[in-house]
């Protein structure tokens, strides 16, 4: 390993090389997009290390971003990139609650928020943080005059520690579904080595332009589009917020070529998709979760392109598996991605599955470099995810994949999300995908619960399409039975306005789970 390997360099390159291409193109609703190139966005990077200076930031010092889509987010990103600082970035919607608890873990030298979230900010805070800066998150943040670009160091004046591959870049608490949010430890040579993987696997060039539309605090933003597009000098087209129903103009307003997205914001897109949206002509578009056939043919039909759904998670940095294939699917996840190694084991036994049972994807990597480092003030935990064997290391996702005759892989979904009714196997996020198709309903919900005769079974809770005209639950189980085998059918049904859900539209099944008792349920 040698130091070109970090991400600060992969950044400097990219300066080097693409100065005059366009780097950044923000739209904040508020008006005309402000866009950015290389070389300018180097200089406010720069102006932004110079403010991190001044409040006491050195090498090795963590500060907390509690800040939705906006300049100043990439601003700081890339500021603490070169200053070998590391950022924790969070939900900006945490709780004063969630505030405390990771400022508590992760003693920031410093944290930036929204002026519109000061009071709860600053009541997580407490007096933990030596400082904090409220930000607009607006184009005015990453300009002259700023709170970010006010100094009283000049940028040319700093000195600091050279950057090294295994410096700390990020921590990033996982979605939290079942249990409290873990923070995952992330080094500059994961970013580096992501950058390039997840660019290469697709052939990204300069001249493409990816939509971010998703929260920047999440992996998949910074993964899968930002440290792709920096590799090769391609462009960002970065919406404040997420809404479904102006995504299709925004991305033909944006000149996006590439996206990224989940199943859910799919499906929202698709529900509240105006009738004059424009039709796209997109090069490319990941997905990840599950997303049904219907669902997946019209979205390919209005963006222009072939999804290609792909399996990863924060500890893995990069993905591990895309399908890539000719002819994309909807049901699959594809083969592991050029570089990785993956076997499927047997949840109770440790043993390799058989083809077409599901297995825990175990995926080899070193700590630091192929995937995550570890998790932050837990040992037990990070040693629990990793094993040794013949000398090599190997990373538990926890997550479920079964592999076809042809070695093709199927998500299935984590441990607990697959249960046993009358001996079967039953995916949880299988039916949850299917049932979102049925007529009159945006997404469903699937839980599991005790059965004396079956082991168990699934019921289903479901948010209409149209409040006003949910489904009723006679159809659904009518429609269940032409769509369902028998051990998948749900066997109650209850009708709800929405899911919780993480930020980035991850079910809370676990909320469901305690709400449940308190809900009117009607047999099916």
């Amino acid at each position: 390993m040698h130091d070109t390997e970090s991400f600060q360099q992969l950044w400097a390159n990219a300066v080097t090389e693409h100065s005059q291409r366009v780097f950044l193109v923000f739209n904040d609703s508020s008006g005309e997009p402000t866009s950015w190139t290389y070389e300018e966005f180097d200089d406010l990077v720069a102006h932004t290390t110079a403010t991190l200076v001044n409040l006491g930031v050195k090498h090795g010092d963590p500060i907390h971003l509690a800040l939705r889509n906006c300049p100043a987010f990439i601003l700081l990103w890339l500021a603490a990139t070169r200053l070998g600082a590391w950022i924790v970035p969070v939900d900006p919607a945490s709780t004063a609650r969630d505030i405390a608890s990771q400022i508590r873990r992760t003693k920031p030298k410093v944290g930036f928020f929204a002026a519109g979230r000061r009071e709860v900010y600053l009541a997580g805070a407490g007096r933990q943080l030596e400082s904090v800066v409220e930000l607009t998150e607006t184009v005015g943040d990453a300009l002259p005059g700023s709170p970010l670009l006010v100094l009283n160091t000049l940028p040319g004046d700093l000195m600091f520690d050279a950057v090294e591959p295994m410096d700390r870049l990020a921590v990033m608490f996982t979605s939290g579904t079942t249990a409290e949010p873990k923070g995952v430890m992330l080094t500059q040579r994961n970013y580096f080595g992501l950058a390039q993987s997840m660019a290469e696997i697709i052939a990204l060039k300069p001249g493409h332009r990816w939509l971010v539309t998703l929260p920047m605090f999440h992996g998949n933003s910074q993964f899968y589009c930002f440290a792709p597009a920096i590799a090769v000098g391609a462009s960002i087209a970065l919406t404040s917020t997420f809404s479904a129903s102006r995504w299709f103009s925004q991305a033909a307003d944006l000149a996006a070529t590439h996206a990224s997205l989940f199943a859910a914001p799919i499906r929202m897109i698709l529900a509240r998709r105006p009738t004059d949206a424009p039709h796209l002509q997109l090069q490319h578009v990941w997905f990840a979760q599950s997303l049904g056939e219907d669902h997946y043919r019209e979205f390919a039909g209005f963006v222009g392109c072939q999804p290609r759904q792909l399996y990863g998670m924060t500890e893995t940095t990069a993905i591990v598996t895309a399908d890539l294939a000719v002819q994309p699917r909807s049901d699959v996840i594809g083969n592991p991605i050029l570089g990785r190694r993956l076997e499927l084991l047997d949840p109770a036994t440790g043993q390799r599955v058989s083809e077409g049972l599901p297995g825990i994807m175990t995926l080899q990597g070193a700590p630091g470099v192929d995937v995550f480092a570890g998790y932050l003030d837990d040992p037990i935990t990070t040693a629990r995810s990793f094993s040794t064997r013949n000398g090599e290391t190997w990373f538990s996702t926890g997550d479920l994949a079964r592999r076809d005759r042809d070695g093709t892989l199927r998500f299935v979904g984590r441990v607990d999300d697959v249960i046993k009714v009358s001996g079967e196997n039953v995916s949880l996020t299988e039916i949850e995908a299917v049932i979102a198709q049925a007529p009159g309903v945006l997404e469903a919900a699937v839980l599991a619960r005790p059965d004396p005769i079956r082991d168990q079974v699934p019921i289903a809770f479901v948010v209409p399409r149209d409040r006003n005209r949910p489904p009723m639950q006679e159809q659904l189980s009518k429609w269940a039975e032409l769509n369902l085998p028998p051990q998948s059918r749900p066997r109650e049904w209850t009708i709800i306005e929405e899911l919780p859900r993480t930020s980035v539209g991850k079910i809370r099944r676990f909320q469901l789970s305690v709400e449940l008792n308190a809900k009117e349920t009607t047999p099916a």
